[in-house]
């Protein structure tokens, strides 16, 4: 009867051991699943860096470079040939629109129009001779057209002989500088020979191109500050002429400004110089960083993080582009976060670690 109770007693005691144990390492499982859970849930989240969205004045101000290019520019051609009599003119000398640069010799073109004129009277006489036939019915009315011809085609051969006498004379189209010569006294001149450069610089216009988000700022008759890159302590006073309505090759927009000189010296075709757009102050709008969009600006895309460390994608307006910022005009609001960085790894309802 002692050995079995004793059996007993001994089975007692192994079962409350194994029990004992069952329990602890149930307790050390849940224990381990508690921190394997939490373990698992930091490494799902996603390192990214944020961007506070804030209202900001945006500045519209840029500079632009260019060179300088005369307001009217000419270069002169023979129309016909001759011997070169006499340059009235040399590199530098101001000429008046209509004075004579040059006289070419005009003995046989003289003598053309002294031709052209009798050939005139001869078809003027012919003209009334068969009028006056025609009348009495000594010829028909085909000869007295051909007589009217022959007296229009006669005219317009006098006229043709003027007007060559009168460019033996070479007169300056424009007001200006004569800039180049070709021409010296004796030169034989044929029809396109190049005689002189005649350049105006009372205006200026400088050649400077913008970027897409600039131009739509820019209207023809703004005021810009002109500068000149040798003439650092003179400012102009321009005014946009031209705006391109299409891009170059660059995808950037010609603008054309117009100067006018202050004196016959101081700017020069040629000279660099930097035009400076200056707007007035903005009202504060929204501005967040480039990079928070994803993919690109036009997508009109960004993740937003909240207050559990989940983002949102969010779809928003975008404006203006200044540099590295862009105007968002609706979708976000100030105080909001959003992401600049690690989107490539997102997607809406990621888990999210911000990075300091």
């Amino acid at each position: 009867m002692k050995k079995i109770v004793k059996i007993l007693l001994t089975i007692v005691i192994i079962a409350g051991l194994v029990a004992t144990a069952g329990f602890v390492m149930i307790n050390n499982k849940k224990k381990n699943d508690e921190k394997t859970a939490v373990v698992a849930q930091t490494n799902a989240a996603i390192a990214v860096r944020v961007s506070k969205v804030e209202k900001t004045p945006l500045s519209l101000d840029f500079l632009a470079n260019g060179k300088f290019a005369p307001g009217q520019e000419l270069n002169f051609s023979a129309e016909t040939a001759g011997r070169v009599i006499s340059v009235l003119v040399d590199e530098g000398s101001m000429v008046r629109k209509g004075q004579t640069l040059a006289v070419i010799k005009t003995e046989n073109l003289s003598v053309d129009v002294q031709t052209a004129k009798e050939a005139y009277q001869n078809a003027l006489r012919d003209k009334q001779r068969y009028e006056n036939a025609f009348k009495t019915g000594g010829v028909t009315q085909q000869q007295v057209d051909q007589a009217e011809l022959a007296l229009t085609n006669a005219e317009a051969k006098v006229k043709q002989a003027n007007i060559r006498v009168a460019d033996a004379n070479i007169r300056a189209s424009i007001n200006g500088i004569v800039n180049k010569r070709m021409i010296e006294p004796g030169s034989v001149l044929a029809p396109g020979t190049q005689l002189f450069e005649i350049v105006d610089v009372s205006t200026l216009t400088l050649d400077v191109a913008v970027t897409e988000a600039q131009v739509a700022n820019l209207k023809v008759g703004d005021v810009v500050a002109v500068k000149a890159s040798v003439l650092p302590d003179q400012e102009f006073k321009g005014k946009v002429k031209f705006i391109a309505p299409k891009a170059d090759a660059s995808l950037n927009f010609p603008v054309k400004i117009e100067i006018t000189n202050n004196n016959a010296t101081s700017l020069k075709a040629g000279m660099y110089g930097i035009a400076e757009f200056s707007f007035p102050q903005q009202q504060p709008v929204i501005l967040v960083p480039r990079s928070a969009f994803v993919g690109s600006v036009s997508n009109n895309q960004v993740f937003v993080a909240d207050a559990n460390n989940k983002v949102q994608l969010r779809t928003v307006v975008s404006g203006r582009i200044a540099g590295e910022q862009v105007e968002v005009v609706s979708g976000l609001q100030e105080g909001e976060l959003v992401v600049t960085s690690g989107q490539i790894n997102l997607a809406d309802g990621s888990i999210i670690t911000i990075i300091k």
